[in-house]
């Protein structure tokens, strides 16, 4: 495997929080490289539309992450475009990040690894994922054109999705474990304007089933447990699940702290609890996770990695 030249700080994932991180580092003047392994802008390259970022009253989230690439390779930071499979300190307190082709060595580490969208958990999810159930309105909404689609989650991302699936579907069908939105209330407005949505709340899915493509839905009433089972033509129907994202920390677990949410415990310079090692975006344990707090954590890491440096040498 190539030895590759060594960094000042590596960057490991291309969305928000990381292409932020890489521009600050850049123009700090240090030897800065993101690593990203698919679209540029990572989870929110899915997003039909981003409304709240500021200076962009409505951009594509794949439009605002080539942006956000761009502005980072002008500013200095080299990207490269590989998957990577683990780190590991050496014994000088320095990083080996690891990639199917080389191993790149660097003195500080900035993970932005994100989140990844968490299963509902109902009985035959696993089975029919990419059969019928689905994650991502915009990357697999235009296979259900005229369809009926079921939404599950009362969340923001779940009404944002309904939204997009709503310009798609015949109809679209919000299932709600609660007797209400979590959601702004905003959001909710605007969605509960199109014709062709309507809402069962206090619902949850017990089981799906089907042949090759699903044609079968077991709802459950979340406040007296009676059941109702839904049967359709296959093909003619789909679920998209939007209950929430679990972070992404596999690659550094065993260098650092994780709170209750699953995410990674920092201080406020992005640091855990290994030096040199800072972890930015949706994978940190936190309250708001948006493309703004995540680009914020990017920042102010990329601002620390230059300080951290700085004390070493």
């Amino acid at each position: 495997m190539n030895e590759q030249p060594t960094y000042d700080v590596a960057i490991i994932g291309g969305g928000p929080a990381g292409y932020t991180a890489g521009i600050y580092a850049a123009r700090a003047s240090l030897k800065a490289a993101v690593f990203e392994q698919g679209m540029p802008g990572g989870q929110i390259a899915t997003s039909d539309t981003i409304d709240n970022y500021p200076a962009f009253p409505s951009i594509s989230g794949a439009e605002l992450g080539i942006k956000m690439q761009e502005h980072a390779e002008q500013a200095g930071a080299q990207i490269i475009f590989e998957m990577v499979n683990s780190v590991h300190i050496d014994k000088a307190g320095e990083f080996d990040v690891e990639t199917d082709s080389a191993v790149y060595h660097t003195r500080s580490l900035i993970v932005a690894t994100g989140a990844k969208p968490r299963l509902a958990g109902f009985k035959g999810e696993d089975a029919f994922r990419g059969r019928g159930i689905s994650y991502c309105a915009t990357c697999d909404g235009m296979f259900y054109r005229g369809k009926d689609l079921f939404v599950v989650g009362g969340g923001n991302s779940a009404v944002e999705e309904a939204m997009f699936l709503a310009k798609i579907a015949r109809h679209v069908t919000m299932v709600v474990r609660k007797d209400h939105f979590r959601a702004s209330r905003g959001m909710v407005s605007r969605l509960l304007e199109h014709d062709n949505v309507s809402v069962r709340f206090n619902t949850s899915i017990k089981e799906v089933d089907g042949g090759s493509l699903l044609n079968r839905i077991e709802f459950v009433d979340t406040i007296n447990g009676n059941t109702n089972v839904e049967e359709f033509p296959e093909g003619s129907f789909g679920i998209f699940v939007f209950t929430g994202n679990d972070p992404v920390v596999d690659i550094v677990r065993d260098y650092v702290e994780l709170g209750p949410d699953g995410g990674v415990v920092t201080d406020d310079s992005m640091m855990t609890k290994t030096p040199g090692i800072f972890c930015v975006g949706d994978m940190r344990t936190k309250q708001l996770r948006q493309v703004i707090t995540a680009a914020a954590d990017g920042a102010i890491a990329g601002a620390a990695a230059y300080r951290y440096l700085e004390q070493l040498d």
